[in-house]
């Protein structure tokens, strides 16, 4: 497995964001290109159903209302399988914002923003925060076992001034 290539870096600051499809919770494509005109956080967890992810999401759905007086949509990326999302969704009452699969190819999405740990395959903690036009504004990356503080998303998405 060592190749000797250094993985993908994470996107730079003021620069686009690499675009992606990918399957929702309920089988429906979401193209990241398809949301241009309003901002959007990109989140990428580990694991549906894990300790720290549950949490993570659940601030992400506690404080929803936020982002969206803040204009954002929010997209949460997992390498785990779609009906694996449904079902977390159902479960966890994440209802409000789409849970995106990025299974097949397995963690293509999380490659192109340099947050795929390959010994594990999974995508490790990274946060993502594009401006109207697609521009990646803000990112936070942290290892699979150290949660993100959610408000960090939110004073990201205020405007400078």
């Amino acid at each position: 497995m060592s190749s000797g290539s250094a993985p993908p870096a994470v996107p730079g600051l003021n620069t686009p964001a690499p675009d992606f499809t990918a399957s929702n919770q309920h089988g429906e494509e979401v193209s990241l290109s398809a949301l241009r005109g309003a901002p959007v956080v990109l989140v990428f967890y580990p694991w549906a159903f894990s300790g720290i992810c549950t949490g993570e999401l659940g601030a992400l759905r506690d404080n929803l209302a936020r982002f969206a007086a803040a204009g954002a949509r929010v997209l949460a990326v997992s390498c785990d399988p779609k009906f694996a999302l449904r079902a977390f969704a159902d479960a966890e009452g994440f209802g409000g914002f789409d849970l995106l699969s990025d299974h097949w190819p397995h963690g293509a999405i999380a490659r192109a923003y340099g947050v795929f740990d390959e010994s594990v395959g999974v995508a490790r903690r990274g946060s993502f925060v594009l401006d109207a036009d697609g521009v990646l504004r803000w990112s936070v990356v942290n290892g699979i076992g150290d949660a993100r503080d959610i408000g960090a998303h939110l004073h990201a998405l205020a405007p400078a001034g």
